[in-house]
């Protein structure tokens, strides 16, 4: 399906990232996505496969399973041996921003200082502890986060200003797809946001992003090939 529709990378994930979902045990985890990769690898040898974890056992047994890109959603900062093993492997990582607690203050998606500004050192701070475990720098990725702790306003800003997270650098992973900022910009629900992705992938490619995350395959691959052929001349 994925495949055949044109996905390049297939993000395999045991662990729910939307708000207010249950943390999974590394155990669990495992359980759930060791067998998934395994069975990949076997059907698809050429397919390229991302861990989508934050947690160094995890991410462990999935690169052993076949798995060789490493996507956290906390950028390294959750499992301070998740570099480590990225490292170790010589794997690929993705880098999210996220929210998190600081000093015992939380800080929510309102707060920013200035959300292009505070966005950009935080990536900083993940690139630090990728580049201090002896992560390559050519094996770094950055995701903004989209959806993670902003407002619809923060969403819709970053996308718009996605060039300025990409003059750091590395290159861009955006993941819109079918989030909330699109549902209340558009009021419609989760299964009624293909055009809204549509747009903001459009814009995002534009913008510089190198890498999407989307669920509607078939569609976004040729969103994504329509606007490399005119902004990039792919």
């Amino acid at each position: 399906g994925f495949i055949a529709s044109g996905a390049d990378i297939l993000d395999v994930g045991g662990e729910s990232t939307r708000p207010g979902s249950a943390p999974v045990n590394a155990e669990d985890e495992m359980e759930r996505v060791v067998p998934v990769i395994h069975a990949l690898k076997k059907n698809f040898p050429d397919i390229l496969i991302s861990i989508d974890t934050y947690k160094a056992r995890v991410a462990e047994e999935a690169i052993s399973a076949g798995a060789q890109i490493v996507n956290d959603v906390w950028g390294l900062r959750a499992d301070p041996l998740l570099a480590g093993v990225a490292a170790k492997h010589k794997t690929p990582v993705i880098l999210m921003h996220n929210v998190r607690e600081k000093l015992g203050n939380a800080y929510i998606g309102s707060e920013y200082q200035n959300l292009i500004e505070d966005v950009k050192r935080e990536l900083l701070e993940c690139v630090a502890l990728a580049k201090n475990a002896g992560v390559a720098e050519s094996h770094i990725v950055l995701d903004p986060g989209i959806g993670f702790g902003k407002t619809r306003e923060h969403n819709l800003e970053l996308i718009n200003r996605l060039g300025e997270i990409r003059s750091m650098g590395y290159p861009i992973l955006l993941g819109t797809s079918r989030k909330s900022f699109i549902g209340f910009t558009l009021e419609l629900p989760h299964d009624q946001r293909v055009e809204g992705t549509a747009a903001t992938i459009a814009v995002g490619i534009t913008r510089g992003a190198d890498i999407i995350r989307v669920h509607d395959v078939k569609e976004m691959a040729r969103v994504a090939k329509m606007t490399d052929a005119i902004v990039r001349n792919a």
